[in-house]
């Protein structure tokens, strides 16, 4: 008696999950916003965290020169 073969499939990672849940619920142009979004959004908080940087450095200057 021979056993079945056994397939392996390969389990789909979470973003892949919500990029297809994503594309059967929104047409391509909100898809498009959304993503423009979150790039945005990623956008933003580098820039906050180059600030805050950037405010550290000028305070550590300021007290040295003091």
């Amino acid at each position: 008696m021979h056993a079945a073969p056994v397939r392996a499939h390969a389990i789909p990672s979470v973003t892949n999950a919500l990029r297809a849940v994503e594309s059967l619920l929104l047409s391509g142009g909100q898809r498009t916003a959304r993503r423009n979004a979150w790039t945005a959004v990623l956008e933003d908080r580098r820039r906050a965290k180059d600030r805050v940087e950037a405010e550290h450095v000028l305070e550590a200057v300021a007290a040295h020169r003091s």
